[in-house]
Order: C-alpha cells, then sequence, then structure tokens
C-alpha cells in the first residue's frame, strides 16, 4: 500500500509543477504581446500623420499625363578606323533614338512564337 501511496504523491508532485511551469510560461507569453503591443504604439506615436485632404496632390491643369508609345532603335558601336579596340573614353553614351519607322512590330503566325524559338509552336 505504502508504495501505491508513494506512487500517487509523487505523480501528483509532478502535474502540480508541470502546471506551476506552463502557466509561468503562459504568463511570460502574454507579458511579451503586451510588451510588443506597446512597443508598436509608441513607435507609431512618433510616426507622422497621414496627409490632410489639403496637401493630397493635385492633378495638373493640363489635365491627366498619359503614356507615350514609340519605337526606338539603338545607337550602333562605334569602330576604330587602325582596327585596335576603343578605350571607354572614346565611345559614345550608349542609348536609344527615335526609329524612322514608327510602326508597331505585328505577331507573324509562320514565326516560331515567344523567345525566338523557332519552334512548331502549339496549335
Amino acid at each position: 500500500m505504502e508504495t501505491i501511496a508513494t506512487t500517487v504523491l509523487a505523480a501528483s508532485g509532478r502535474s502540480v509543477l508541470a502546471t506551476v511551469g506552463f502557466v509561468l510560461v503562459g504568463v511570460v507569453l502574454v507579458g511579451g504581446l503586451i510588451w510588443a503591443f506597446r512597443l508598436g504604439a509608441k513607435i507609431r506615436s512618433r510616426e507622422p500623420a497621414p496627409p490632410r485632404p489639403e496637401e493630397q496632390p493635385r492633378m495638373p491643369a493640363s489635365g491627366p499625363v498619359r503614356e507615350s508609345h514609340g519605337a526606338r532603335e539603338p545607337n550602333e558601336m562605334p569602330q576604330s578606323q587602325d582596327g585596335e579596340r576603343l578605350s571607354p573614353h572614346e565611345l559614345r553614351t550608349t542609348g536609344s533614338r527615335p526609329s524612322d519607322d514608327q510602326s508597331r512590330p505585328r505577331w507573324n503566325p509562320e514565326s516560331g512564337g515567344s523567345f525566338g524559338s523557332g519552334g512548331p509552336g502549339a496549335r
């Protein structure tokens, strides 16, 4: 009988310690959440207020700005006269210029599809 009573006492002691441990872990977690919330509120209070309606951007008097579409072609790489390679200071600025042909390229049914693959594509 004494062995059963000792076993019951030991088991109840462990469950009390486990319960106290779970409660302490819960209190620490809730305290951490409260601290994080207060820290976030303090940081947010230091941020500037959202702009008032009169501070919002306005549309220009000329109306909305639209996209511009146009075809461009690259500048050609300059070649040296004596066949030597050019130094960076001898090169022109890179970029592009407006193309003479401003028509938009259209899809060609005989082409291979995307990325210039030349394949038959799915039909």
